[in-house]
């Protein structure tokens, strides 16, 4: 895995060729509104197992869409913050239509 990005913008047209495949990009998006929705539950509820929740979930859809989906390694292993800000660009893109899911 390419460790050598000097930003984000280099990092995220690779972080899309990890995703290339609509049941990995499904279940990132699945993972990340589950998690949306357990901080807000969090928020209404101020019991701090929602944040568990929210953790689970999210890295849970990723990790499937990569280990069953894509087969490759989740770019949060070398790269965790370009990775986390990756999730969400990719998020808004699927959300807004410019990107398949």
């Amino acid at each position: 895995m390419p460790t050598s990005h000097a930003s984000f913008a280099e990092f995220y047209p690779w972080y899309l060729t990890q995703h290339a495949s609509v049941p990995c990009r499904r279940a990132h998006f699945i993972g990340s509104s589950s998690a949306l929705a357990a901080l807000v539950q969090y928020v209404d509820s101020m019991h701090a197992w929602w944040i568990l929740a929210a953790l689970v979930s999210g890295y849970g859809g990723a990790w499937i869409g990569h280990f069953f989906y894509e087969k490759n390694r989740p770019a949060s292993f070398a790269r965790p913050l370009y990775s986390f800000m990756g999730d969400w660009v990719m998020y808004w893109q699927m959300l807004t239509g410019k990107l398949s899911w």
